[in-house]
């Protein structure tokens, strides 16, 4: 009997293990966890916090810089070498290049053949020198609605469209297979000029992933209130990109660790309608300058001591839509209309968007940004934990092997 009890026992553990193991071996591929860490606020929290985190890419490097002929130094706030024990071994280390505003670079290296390989090698050499694992290029954006939008009519832009993915290209070409690409594009479809069904098949040859900015949905062109990186607005972006040819893989969820606040109009009662509620005249609408009526600031910024008050009510009585998925409050006093994401509505938004999109990947601006509690952090490493069907994560790398 005790050699049959110790055979079924036996049998019932190999049975446990190899369930285990097939589990293992089926389970779907890691999503990518990617945080930008910015010059702003280049805070990293203690190891564990970030023992999940996949890639890393720091910004800025002005895009200028790579249109010099025999250039040698690659100026940036940090080295890679400072950043990399700071995370789990094996943690991507990308170098981002632009960002809002710098795109006289892009511009200038897209022009030509010639200017294009200039660019390209500049980068291939940049990442020798500081062994980078990869680059982000954030141009915003290509086709135009950039900063200079007012200044410089999108007319004068449209041959960006088609020269974009041909300069991609030749900094795939430059920097070979095992380096990766990916670029930070627009969530907002008006600013999607450069990203159609003729120019995303060109795009994805060259890149890993695209780091869709499902934030600052709402800005200071808008005229009514809305949710700047609501769960209804991101879904929309990332439809919009998967209708214009991107597979669910290749597109990353943004998250925003910082609050954004705007100015209603007068004699508007907001109560009664909060989503949809116009605004004063934020944007010159001759040069397009910011007018003073908006703003925004990370979880690691001092809040302006002109708004404490009003963000203390914001926070205090601030309420989640359920409609639109995003916490926001509108101060009636003040005339301040308040949007961000709380730690509770990032649990709920990741595995919503998930669920419904599948992304390969999610991605926050910034890491630092979100110091010194780093709750967002927390709660977006919780929600990523929890899914059970994460996206197909493969490399350009992997891809071309198939």
């Amino acid at each position: 009997m005790a050699t049959r009890a110790s055979f079924c026992t036996t049998m019932l553990l190999l049975s446990f293990l190899f369930a285990h193991s097939l589990a293992a071996t089926t389970q779907a591929p890691k999503l990518r966890y990617i945080m930008y860490l910015t010059g702003q606020h280049n805070v990293v929290p203690e190891p564990p916090l970030v023992s999940d985190v996949t890639q890393v890419a720091l910004a800025f490097m002005r895009s200028d810089i790579f249109n010099d002929v025999g250039r040698t130094e690659w100026p940036l706030f940090t080295t890679v070498d400072e950043v990399r024990p700071k995370f789990t071994k094996g943690t991507a280390i990308q170098i981002a290049i632009g960002g809002w505003g710098d795109t006289a670079g892009f511009e200038k290296a897209a022009k030509s053949e010639e200017s294009r390989d200039l660019f390209a090698n500049n980068v291939k050499t940049m990442l020798q020198s500081t062994g980078a694992d990869g680059v982000d290029i954030d141009w915003e954006y290509p086709g135009g609605n950039g900063e200079d939008y007012k200044t410089n009519p999108n007319a004068g832009k449209v041959w960006e469209i088609v020269a974009y993915p041909k300069l991609l290209a030749s900094i795939r070409s430059a920097i070979g297979p095992t380096k990766t690409i990916s670029a930070a594009v627009p969530g907002l479809p008006r600013d999607m000029l450069a990203f159609t069904r003729e120019t995303i098949p060109d795009i994805l040859k060259s890149v890993d992933f695209l780091n869709i900015m499902t934030y600052d949905l709402m800005n200071r062109r808008d005229n009514v209130t809305k949710h700047h990186t609501g769960v209804m607005n991101s879904l929309e972006a990332l439809e919009a990109y998967a209708d214009r040819g991107v597979s669910h893989e290749r597109a990353n969820l943004g998250l925003a660790f910082y609050v954004k606040w705007f100015k209603t109009a007068a004699g508007v009662n907001c109560n009664e309608q909060p989503i949809g509620c116009k605004t004063e005249l934020m944007e010159d609408p001759e040069t397009g300058a910011d007018l003073g009526q908006a703003g925004a600031f990370s979880w690691h910024d001092d809040v302006p001591s002109e708004l404490s008050t009003s963000f203390q009510k914001a926070k205090d009585n601030g309420a989640y839509d359920e409609s639109g998925g995003g916490y926001f409050y509108w101060d009636e006093a003040e005339r301040l209309f308040w949007s961000w994401d709380t730690p509770e509505a990032i649990r709920r938004k990741i595995p919503e968007i998930v669920d419904k999109m599948h992304p390969g990947g999610v991605f926050a601006w910034g890491l630092g940004e979100d110091a010194p509690r780093f709750e967002h952090l927390g709660a977006a490493t919780e929600a990523l934990s929890s899914l059970s069907s994460p996206g197909d994560a493969k490399s350009y790398r992997e891809r071309m092997e198939l």
